[in-house]
């Protein structure tokens, strides 16, 4: 289903997000997360990318399968990293052969094990282009849908890393909308103020795509520290911090704080018209059902009621 339908069918929206296996081997446990899930009723799905070529067959082969196999609308991501204007049109055009309705257009990091990467090499330089190239594939009329792909954009509600200016990150952020973006699906936080900023900047700046807040429930003290290292900026307040450190080596107190913290961030942005919740799964089912059950619902159904 496009994007501007599941927006227009069901809002708020409720998703999930799952990464590749880094092996074929393993790919059958991502599947069965997936298939826990279901249940939830899911709005979408999204999956994530990596530019080296077997992550990005196993991401294709990924969304291929759960769009088939679990009736689910499958969102894969798209990088402009190590990518050549010809791989993304090969890429498009498989995914438009699937009948793959959307995709989420994303700048992407530096690949950590190509040796000796130079940006300026890339043919997209930035998100921005990128979303441009997929909206001159759609006018192509390749894709079944006459629309051709939804089109979704990342957005820092924390800040962009790479961006220290404010004033210029929300320039950057109306340049991908402006390109052609449906929505913006926003990176991790903690501290639900940082979305209503966010949201709230976005309109002064004319931005009036539908943004959904990404969140991610802390299982783990391990897990918490990953979640600095790779979200660089992150802000983790002290009351959090604090239930944290209070559970001291206890893994399942730990976990609970998480999911207890994670599920009155929901709750609270339900309360203040949120358009989506994006949930960053880890691949695993357990918090992110259990945070459905601790707001009364079965399925997303019952948390529009």
């Amino acid at each position: 289903m496009h994007i501007t339908d599941i927006f227009q069918a069901s809002s708020p929206t409720f998703s999930f997000e799952f990464f590749p296996p880094k092996t074929p081997a393993s790919s059958d446990r991502l599947y069965h997360a997936i298939r826990e899930l279901e249940p939830l009723k899911p709005s979408f799905v999204s999956v994530t990318y990596g530019a080296g070529g077997s992550t990005r067959d196993l991401t294709h082969d990924l969304v291929v399968r759960a769009r088939k196999e679990l009736h689910v609308t499958t969102i894969p991501h798209l990088t402009c990293v190590c990518h050549q204007q010809a791989d993304i049109q090969a890429i498009l055009e498989r995914y438009a052969e699937h009948g793959i309705s959307n995709i989420l257009a994303l700048g992407g990091d530096p690949p950590a094990d190509v040796k000796g990467y130079d940006k300026a090499k890339d043919a997209f330089q930035q998100a921005a282009d990128l979303v441009r190239f997929i909206k001159t594939f759609n006018e192509s009329g390749v894709h079944p849908d006459p629309r051709g792909f939804g089109i979704g954009v990342a957005g820092f509600p924390e800040g962009h890393p790479g961006t220290p200016n404010r004033l210029i990150e929300m320039d950057y952020l109306k340049q991908k909308v402006d390109a052609g973006a449906d929505y913006i699906c926003t990176q991790l936080f903690f501290d639900n103020h940082d979305f209503y900023d966010f949201r709230e900047r976005c309109e002064l700046a004319g931005i009036t795509v539908p943004i959904v807040a990404g969140i991610m429930p802390i299982t783990s003290a391990k897990g918490m520290s990953r979640m600095a290292e790779l979200s660089a900026g992150s802000r983790f307040p002290a009351p959090l911090l604090r239930s944290i450190h209070r559970a001291g080596s206890d893994t399942e107190a730990v976990k609970r704080v998480g999911i207890h913290w994670a599920t009155e961030q929901c709750r609270d942005l339900l309360d203040h018209h949120v358009a989506g919740i994006h949930f960053y799964t880890l691949n695993q089912s357990d918090a992110t059902r259990q945070i459905f059950l601790n707001l009364g619902a079965s399925d997303s159904a019952a948390l529009r009621g």
